[in-house]
């Protein structure tokens, strides 16, 4: 592997888990009536100690349906103090921090303070973002990728920024600098492509309006919803918040994963509106059922949430969500993946049901443990809905 590519990996640019853990196929389930809930359980449980069995340090799941709610933790949140995975553990949402920051965007909106129509020239410094502000991009076209903005991560730039500052954590307006005055990749509006830029700006947007976009997902979200276990990592404060599940990489590819903790943490603490949240997994839920059961957001922004823009005949992103097809019904939510973490949130309409999975491992690098462990997101929801 090249050194860009290694570093571009690490650096979780990727949204859905094409290389490994939490990838899964259209499963052509409805939820039956044969199996009761404690029965679920058990065979999730069975499903978790198994994948543990086959090197995954931790994993997590949060669960909410008709039949009632469960959240259950598997295998360790420090494997060299063998130090157990619990529930009051704190897991990376990584790119699932989309989610909140549209919703904190779409919030704004409904308070008349922004309109998605809106050209993000009206909200940014030219002299800092560049020809960004020159070429007719909208607030709806950073939420669901169709701006034609470059991707920040994968410059060189940035990349060698990381390599020989692997500890340190950086300004966002260095994300945006990668890109300020690039081509864009397409005509604004006229395809979809996932950028971990967009939601770069919009957080910067945000700042814009509120002084404070941290302290507004405080306000609005996390407080509302009854959020305790959820924080937004920053530089001031990633040091000081407790209780997040350490972070682990086979780096070696010998089945013998390895601490990089403070690399993820760091990682994690500069990004902003892509990245940045780490929460239990009952809070996970929590938010999710909170969105969609009205609490943050009108009925009629939730509709406008779920306006998928489509690729290759395939629904794939609204407004900060993204769409799942698992055959004969669907799910929406978000998925996130690091270097030393992953997770997914799914809420399944027509199963009235709620899932967070999430793991200490990372999800974007292929390895031994990864392929013994490629199914598990497909067999959680097997379990739970066959």
């Amino acid at each position: 592997m090249s050194e860009l590519n290694f570093i571009v990996k690490r650096l979780k640019i990727i949204t859905v888990f094409i290389a490994s853990l939490f990838s899964f196929s259209q499963l052509g389930f409805a939820q039956g009536t044969q199996k009761t809930f404690e029965t679920r359980k058990a065979d999730v449980i069975e499903i978790l100690k198994k994948n543990v069995a086959n090197g995954l340090p931790g994993a997590a799941i949060s669960f909410s349906s008709p039949q009632g709610d469960w959240t259950y933790s598997e295998g360790y949140a420090n494997l060299e103090n063998k130090q157990p995975l619990t529930n009051d553990n704190l897991h990376y949402l990584q790119s699932v921090s989309k989610l909140y920051m549209a919703v904190a965007i779409l919030k704004l909106s409904e308070e008349g303070k922004i309109k998605l129509s809106d050209d993000i020239s009206k909200y940014l410094d030219p002299k800092q973002a560049g020809l960004l502000t020159t070429r007719g991009i909208t607030v709806k076209m950073l939420l669901n990728h169709t701006s034609g903005i470059p991707e920040y991560a994968t410059k060189p730039k940035f990349v060698t920024f990381v390599l020989e500052h692997p500890l340190q954590t950086f300004d966002v307006w260095n994300c945006v600098y990668m890109v300020k005055n690039e081509p864009l990749d397409f005509a604004p509006g006229t395809q979809y492509a996932y950028s971990n830029t967009n939601y770069t700006l919009l957080s910067l947007i945000a700042d814009k309006i509120t002084g404070n976009h941290v302290k507004y997902l405080e306000k609005v979200i996390f407080k509302p919803l009854g959020l305790t276990q959820t924080h937004y990592l920053t530089a001031a404060n990633y040091r000081k918040i407790e209780g997040i599940a350490d972070s682990y990489w086979d780096v070696l590819n010998i089945e013998k994963p390895a601490n990089i903790t403070n690399i993820q943490k760091v990682n994690v603490a500069s990004l902003r509106g892509d990245d940045g949240i780490v929460c239990a997994t009952s809070d996970a839920v929590k938010f999710m059922k909170g969105l969609v059961q009205g609490k943050i957001l009108k009925p009629e922004t939730l509709a406008l949430m779920q306006q998928f823009v489509s690729k290759d005949g395939r629904k794939r992103y609204g407004l900060g969500l993204e769409y799942y097809d698992l055959g004969t019904t669907y799910a929406i939510g978000h998925s996130g993946g690091g270097i030393g973490a992953g997770c997914v949130l799914m809420y399944l309409p027509e199963l009235d049901s709620y899932v967070f999975l999430a793991t200490n491992f990372t999800t974007l690098i292929e390895s031994k443990i990864s392929t013994k462990c490629q199914s598990i997101q497909t067999d959680i929801l097997m379990a739970l809905f066959m």
